[in-house]
């Protein structure tokens, strides 16, 4: 079985953006955006997984507990910092890559890793893309946007200043991992933990729609894209897309309806609702859906096989869901 959405931890990320400018306003804003309730409890939550996040014998004894004889483990979002200025931003990313490198190397067999780039900085991520492949990895995580350092408009996933980006990650077969951190609905969101309950599955499917509709698909066929969380609310509601597709102009920046980009992405499992999964799977498509846990977070799954059993699908649809599709997308045995 192989889990493509888990998290590790690295401290030395935090240490190099301490005291440095812009760290402060970044942490005001994660905390405008989360309310003080949720700010309360993310700190302890953390805290006590901090040995899951970053010791890889306990990692590895908690994925023999699950079943899972496979991760491929992503930096904690929260290391992004997409504030930072250029060099800072390379040097986090540096660290990133060479960490979770690192992390990894402890358990080879059963460790496969993705980097950082600085999505705020467009000209630096297929450098930096080519930095993570080159410490071994198998790609990069990325969010659904990042601030413009100009004080434009957000960079969206359709940014033309991304096409170098998604040039190289389609030349390389580089893994692009679509995880959103933060939610601009800011202090809409700030009670009952909806920054993340509904923030995250509406950057998710915000950032895939950029991706379609702008035809980045169109012209990078070969794109290896893992949308975190299912996709979000995208593959649900793909019809309202479609439909939009079909009677407006203005909706047509794609050369086909969006329906039929959700085939050439690849999804994990992660959707707390085994009704949902078995929509995902219709949809995409069983050869486009993954095993992931968000490990070891609380808004992941502490039995990602279980999820994906009460899902009630075809034997061969689990068996590709669980670690069929990953193998060949991985390229492991």
């Amino acid at each position: 079985m192989v889990d493509v959405h888990a998290h590790v931890l690295l401290p030395e990320i935090e240490e190099a953006v301490a005291d440095r400018p812009g760290l402060a306003g970044a942490r005001d804003l994660d905390a405008r955006r989360n309310g003080a309730a949720a700010m309360g409890v993310n700190g302890p939550m953390v805290g006590a997984r901090i040995p899951r996040l970053t010791d890889p014998a306990v990692r590895l004894a908690a994925m023999d507990t699950q079943g899972v004889d496979v991760q491929l483990v992503s930096p904690s979002p929260s290391h992004y910092h997409y504030w930072a200025e250029p060099e800072l931003a390379r040097h986090i990313c540096q660290l990133a890559n060479r960490g979770t490198a690192a992390h990894c190397a402890e358990a080879p067999d059963r460790l496969l890793g993705l980097g950082l780039v600085p999505l705020q900085h467009p000209g630096a991520a297929a450098g930096l893309l080519d930095h993570a492949l080159a410490q071994g990895l198998l790609g990069v995580e990325i969010s659904s946007h990042a601030p413009d350092p100009a004080g434009d408009r957000d960079i969206e996933l359709s940014d033309p200043r991304l096409e170098g980006f998604w040039a190289r990650a389609e030349k390389t077969g580089a893994l692009i991992l679509v995880h959103p951190f933060g939610c601009t609905l800011d202090e809409r969101l700030d009670q009952w933990y909806l920054s993340n309950s509904v923030g995250q599955p509406t950057e998710n499917a915000v950032a895939l729609s950029h991706l379609i509709f702008s035809g980045v698909l169109d012209r990078y066929p070969a794109l290896k894209v893992i949308a975190a969380h299912g996709g979000g609310y995208l593959p649900t509601h793909i019809g309202r897309a479609d439909h939009a597709w079909r009677v407006r102009p203005d909706a047509r920046g794609c050369r086909q309806e969006p329906s039929s980009y959700l085939k050439r992405l690849y999804f994990d499992s992660l959707v707390h609702d085994p009704y949902v999964l078995r929509e995902l799977v219709r949809v995409a498509g069983a050869d486009r859906v993954l095993l992931g846990s968000d490990f070891p977070f609380d808004m992941g799954s502490e039995d990602p096989l279980g999820a994906l059993r009460e899902a009630g699908l075809p034997d061969a649809a689990l068996h590709a869901i669980g670690g069929g599709n990953a193998a060949t997308l991985l390229r492991k045995d």
